[in-house]
């Protein structure tokens, strides 16, 4: 018999026979000397496609792309599905300026405590929320001015530091002084520009943040790339009077889940310096984490934004596909990439968030996008808003952790959630998760081998780090059909989902299926390659939900 299957139609599977199977990703993890043959050895012209054929066959990928007839029809790029509004919420205007909506933010949140941090506050550390700097502002307790002191101050004792912690690749001190002057001249005048005005902010790398370059932490993008002007999400919060302290470390060109990079070093994680972040936006986190900043954005593809929050102990929200516009950054031209916030809490990542939303024209025309909106917190009315919640939990899948403390830890969450609140619990089943995840590596690979093609063929590939390399290598062992494949799979994926989302409101699954991973020293100077990491810890859960537009309006 030969190795042909077909998948029976997606809306005929019977997901009550589906069985979670755990797939560990088979893959050799590398540092150092032995690492860096590997990579010469799979550049190679005659044993390298070999060793990725191998590689791609024991992770089941040709089976699941090129022996499978999948009957569903490609699905190209994320759909909006048809959505009612639903109750309690605050539609925002997406062509409005960026400063209302963040008042409508404002006025969706709970009453502001004055009290809680200025009386009643005992702790040695405390995360200060937008709502606290910006009471400490309008009172004239402090100002913007006086906060960039500490910062660069901190910054630049921080590039003193054993070991080192690079948290940016690019800042100014000066040009920091400049906004914050002019942010302090703006509140002794009385006129603020937003609840945003005056709060700090670190931007990832690979989104445009003039004048700085966007190397996206590599040692030569900038040669090729000129930064001319912000990136739109970045000049809708500069509308609002934020202040950028400068471009945040990242795994190289986001290829990867820890945070690692020879080129500038790589950024520790604030609570464990012997721990990595996570990645690939590993800066912006681990700025936010240490209290520096009080959000910072980053890119996600696969996890990217979510991953490193998580680590860091920190909130990461990687918005809806289209949501936000990618023009200006490196990685404006994919179907799973968006620029999302990150923060100390979810109340100011909505803040943030609603300040830097707006599809692009041309996601709007493409996507029909329903309207953006918010929950409504802060009436009586909406006191009990996750009351009607129904999360949907697939158990074996969400035990499926490195440490059962993990999953214990996101158990005890949801026991909270049901007991305070009384959201209802619903036990789901979400198949064909590894058909899922094959899916979601070739399309974000090859996309990114797309845009990359050109500087590599013009002698830059060289110059990228090991690691980033060897993702480049299995890359370019993808096909044309491999992703038209990935693409079916995509529209298999989208239908089980909007079947799920007829039932329960949202899918829980722990972050990560492990904590922060100890950095090897043998990986600091080159790198490392460790797959089985990445796919079966860090990332698990996460690469899935990048492939699709999954439900709610945010």
């Amino acid at each position: 018999m030969g190795k042909k299957r077909v998948m029976t139609p997606a809306k005929d599977v019977d997901l009550s026979s589906t069985k979670y199977k755990r797939e560990v990703v088979q893959a050799p993890h590398l540092t150092g000397f032995v690492f860096r043959l590997f990579v010469r050895i799979i550049e190679a012209p005659l044993i390298g496609p070999i060793i990725m054929n191998i590689l791609k066959k024991e992770n089941k990928m040709d089976e699941i792309l090129r022996h499978t007839v999948i009957p569903e029809e490609p699905m190209f790029k994320p759909e909006y599905p048809p959505q009612e509004m639903e109750p309690g919420v605050v539609v925002l205007e997406e062509d409005g300026r960026p400063e209302d909506r963040v008042e409508s933010a404002l006025k969706c949140l709970p009453h502001y405590d004055v009290a809680e941090l200025w009386e009643n506050s005992s702790a040695s550390f405390r995360y200060w929320k937008i709502r606290d700097y910006a009471h400490a502002y309008r009172s004239r307790k402090v100002t913007p001015s006086m906060v960039a002191e500490r910062i660069i101050s901190i910054i630049e004792d921080n590039g003193r530091n054993k070991p080192p912690t690079p948290l940016l690749i690019s800042f100014d001190a000066a040009e920091v002084r400049e906004q914050a002057a002019a942010s302090t001249q703006r509140f002794e005048a009385g006129n603020p520009l937003s609840i945003l005005d005056g709060i700090f902010m670190a931007i990832k790398d690979d989104i445009d943040c003039y004048p700085h370059p966007s190397k996206g932490a590599t040692t030569w993008m900038h040669e090729v790339r000129t930064v001319k002007e912000d990136a739109v999400c970045v000049s809708r919060l500069r509308t609002c009077g934020v202040i950028f302290i400068g471009k945040a470390n990242m795994h190289e060109l986001g290829m990867g889940t820890t945070g690692n990079n020879p080129n500038y070093g790589t950024t520790r994680n604030p609570h464990a310096p012997d721990r990595y972040t996570g990645g690939s936006s590993s800066g912006p986190a681990a700025i936010v984490a240490s209290g520096l900043c009080s959000a910072a954005l980053g890119t996600d593809g696969g996890g990217s934004v979510r991953i490193p929050s998580s680590l860091c102990g920190v909130v990461g929200f990687k918005t809806t596909y289209g949501r936000t516009s990618m023009e200006g950054s490196l990685c404006d031209s994919g179907t799973v990439e968006i620029i999302g916030p990150i923060a100390s809490t979810v109340e100011d990542v909505l803040l943030v968030y609603s300040a830097m939303l707006g599809a692009s024209p041309a996601n709007r025309i493409s996507l029909k996008p329903s309207p953006p909106c918010l929950p409504s917190l802060s009436s009586n009315d909406n006191s009990n808003a996750l009351g009607s919640l129904r999360i949907g939990k697939y158990t074996p899948w969400f035990n499926d952790v490195h440490s059962t403390e993990i999953s214990d830890k996101c158990d005890e969450a949801l026991n909270l959630l049901s007991k305070a609140h009384g959201c209802e619990m619903i036990e789901i089943v979400i198949p064909e998760l590894l058909e899922m995840r094959t899916a979601h590596v070739v399309s974000i690979g090859s996309e990114c081998l797309c845009s990359l093609n050109p500087d590599c063929e013009d002698g830059k590939g060289v110059n990228l780090t090991y690691d980033t390399r060897t993702s480049l290598a299995l890359f370019r062992s993808f096909t044309a059909a491999d992703y038209v494949a990935a693409q079916c799979i995509r529209r298999r994926s989208m239908y089980y989902h909007l079947e799920i989302f007829k039932k329960v409101d949202v899918i829980v699954t722990p972050t990560t299926g492990m904590t922060a991973p100890i950095i090897p020293p043998s990986a600091l100077k080159s790198g490392e390659t460790d797959m089985q990491t990445t796919g079966n810890g860090l990332a698990s859960p996460l690469g899935y939900y990048s492939l699709m537009i999954c439900s709610a309006a945010l």
